[in-house]
């Protein structure tokens, strides 16, 4: 059973980092063997995907992000990771990890791929 459990947000100044985790209990249906993704809806936007990790370890990453964020496993926690530096007032919002359990290698960028999502958790970037 895919159960994604998100920990990590907070309140920040620009220029801060954190980093996001997401995570499923399942050992059955561990992270890292299926297509993850970031995405998060900021305010007055509509859902934006953030980046992506496939199960060979090719990330992606939205343009406004790239060179800022991280993705990455964790195997030893079972883990899925956004590490967010140099974090901007834009990238405020309500941040989703989704799995696509029908992909590996071609992680898609469109929300309507991915079937199982975690609960959300809040970044807020202050100036």
């Amino acid at each position: 059973l895919m159960l994604l459990a998100q920990s990590g947000g907070d309140s920040v100044p620009a220029g801060a980092s954190l980093r996001l985790s997401c995570r499923n209990s399942d050992s059955e249906f561990p992270v890292s063997k299926y297509c993850m993704a970031w995405f998060r809806r900021t305010p007055g936007k509509q859902r934006e995907w953030v980046a992506s990790l496939n199960t060979l370890g090719g990330d992606d990453y939205a343009a406004t992000v790239k060179g800022r964020f991280t993705v990455s496993h964790d195997k030893s926690t079972a883990s899925f990771h956004l590490q967010m530096d140099s974090l901007l007032p834009d990238d405020t919002g309500l941040y989703y990890c989704a799995a696509d359990l029908s992909d590996q290698y071609a992680c898609p960028q469109s929300g309507d791929r991915y079937g199982y999502w975690g609960q959300g958790t809040q970044v807020t970037v202050s100036s």
